[in-house]
């Protein structure tokens, strides 16, 4: 159904064809920006996030959370850093796939490393989609590098 208003013809909810064209340009370039620009800019934001929080922590939280960012970053580049639900967290295309909850946000004897169902962990009929960590050491390392370059495909 088309409308003639003050401004040409435009379509029932009042769009001119000059206006249209003007909206697809711009969603056109939204799109490109996407790609690279203001995207990029979004990312690199929710990253500084990430970071900002781990810093704020203590301890051997905050050496988890190191560890745990210099392995994604290394293994898995793909994904990427952000806080989700106050936690340093890591997702591929929006996804949350790895996170770190620390000790002291919930109270707990020990921080948990864990893995989201979009993680590639399967393993059979069962398998562990979350660690315990006491301590930070080569072993604990290693294993972790393992899991996020499994989980992160």
């Amino acid at each position: 159904m088309k409308l003639i208003d003050g401004g040409g013809e435009s379509d029932a909810q009042g769009i001119s064809a000059a206006e249209l064209q003007a909206l697809k340009l711009r969603a056109a370039e939204l799109r490109a920006e996407g790609a690279g620009g203001a995207g990029t800019k979004e990312k690199e934001r929710e990253e500084a996030d990430c970071v900002s929080l781990i810093e704020s922590l203590e301890g051997l939280g905050r050496q988890i959370a190191e560890l745990l960012h210099r392995v994604v970053k290394d293994e898995a580049p793909h994904l990427d850093p952000q806080v989700r639900d106050g936690v340093p967290a890591y997702a591929r295309e929006g996804t949350v796939i790895v996170f770190f909850q620390p000790a002291s946000q919930l109270d707990s004897r020990y921080g948990s490393i864990g893995f989201n169902d979009e993680a590639f962990l399967d393993d059979g009929d069962f398998w562990a989609t979350s660690f315990a960590v006491l301590a930070v050491s080569d072993k604990f390392e290693a294993k972790l590098r393992g899991l996020v370059g499994k989980a992160a495909g």
